[in-house]
Parts: C-alpha cells; sequence; structure tokens
C-alpha cells in the first residue's frame, strides 16, 4: 500500500511539472515509450522465467532436483537446527534454496511461504523464530548459480553476452548470504541475551476457608 501511494505520488508530481513547465508533448511521448519498453521487458523478462521454470520442471521430473535437496541438506541441518528434524519443512527450504540457486525467483516465493508456514507452527503464535529469521536472509540475499532475471534484462537492454556477470554475481551473493547469516546469529545471540520482563499474574488468589 506504501509503496503505491509513493508511485502514485511521484507520476502526479511528475506529470504536474511537465504540464506547469509546457513540456506536455515530451511528457506524454515519454510515457508512450515507457510504456512501450515495460511491455518489451515484461516479455523478454516471461521468456527467460518460462525457459528456465522449465529447465527447473525437467529437473523435478527427472530426479535432479531431488538430488540438489538431498545435497543441501546437511548444510541446511547445521542452518535450521530447530526445524531439523521436520522432514516436510527441510523439503521446502531445499526446494526454495534449490530455486534460489537458479534464479528463479517467482519459482522460490511459493516454496519460501510454505517453508515459513511450516517453520512458524513450531514457535509460538506472532513471534518470528531463530529459523524464520534465517530462512528470511537466506532466500533475499540468496546465492545464484544462475542469474536469470538479471540476465533477461541485460538480454533485453541488447547486451551480447548477458551471462558474463556470473563471477561477480557469485562474489556478491555469496558474500551477501554470509554477512546476513552472521548479523542473524549475532542478533539472535544478543536477542537471547537480553533480560526479559516479568509479567506480573492474572490470577486471582483465592483465600483458603
Amino acid at each position: 500500500m506504501t509503496m503505491t501511494v509513493l508511485w502514485t505520488a511521484m507520476i502526479t508530481i511528475s506529470l504536474a511539472a511537465g504540464l506547469e513547465m509546457g513540456r506536455g508533448p515530451e511528457v506524454a511521448a515519454a510515457a508512450l515509450e515507457g510504456a512501450e519498453s515495460a511491455i518489451k521487458l515484461s516479455l523478454s523478462i516471461a521468456g527467460m522465467l518460462c525457459l528456465w521454470s522449465g529447465v527447473m520442471e525437467v529437473m523435478r521430473r527427472s530426479g535432479l532436483a531431488d538430488r540438489l535437496s538431498r545435497m543441501l541438506r546437511p548444510l541446511l541441518r547445521l542452518l535450521f537446527p530447530d526445524v531439523a528434524d521436520d522432514r516436510a519443512a527441510m523439503d521446502s527450504i531445499a526446494a526454495n534454496v534449490s530455486a534460489n540457486l537458479l534464479g528463479l525467483g517467482s519459482a522460490a516465493t511459493p516454496l519460501g511461504l510454505e517453508a515459513a508456514r511450516r517453520i512458524s507452527r513450531k514457535g509460538p503464535p506472532g513471534t518470528a523464530s531463530d529459523a524464520l529469521c534465517t530462512l528470511v536472509v537466506c532466500n533475499t540475499a540468496s546465492i545464484q548459480l544462475i542469474p536469470t532475471t538479471v540476465a533477461s534484462v541485460r538480454a533485453s537492454a541488447g547486451c551480447a553476452t548477458p551471462f558474463d556477470i556470473l563471477p561477480a554475481v557469485w562474489l556478491a551473493s555469496s558474500l551477501s548470504v554470509c554477512v546476513g547469516l552472521l548479523a542473524c546469529r549475532l542478533f539472535a545471540r544478543l536477542w537471547n541475551d537480553l533480560p526479559r520482563p516479568v509479567r506480573p499474574s492474572l490470577r486471582r488468589e483465592v483465600p483458603h476457608v
């Protein structure tokens, strides 16, 4: 809702400023050009996502996705010790990480939501557990072996070699994940060490007769 208000305000102010300065034709031309560019970009990204979503489906049906998930389980057990005994939650987390590794953010989102739903059942309602915070970090600052979305944007902009950014993406995403996990562990330790206020009991002592 906030982003909708901000974008609406920005567009309204831009249009009003353009009309006030007497540049209405330029504003109209820019709007049409921007709409055309947005359609081209959306189609380009949709095509790339369809391609890698198909690859993901082939990997799932051939069993490669399950093998990748099994390879990730020892590491994920170290990152999520609180839910290591929940097979369904670990499978959802592994599938989410696998989709992020392939750069399929749209496919990783529902898997991440399912994993978050299962993790939230382990803790008190309305409270983000350490495992849930770790999942958010891993899903947000994920290592991408194949940056599908970025490559599709570069291809739509006319780049002849859209995947030549792989070393930089691997380095940046690895550093972001490491920093995010360290910060998550640090804040979790600090939070757990904070003294908890003692809440007064709401029960009334009934005198014995």
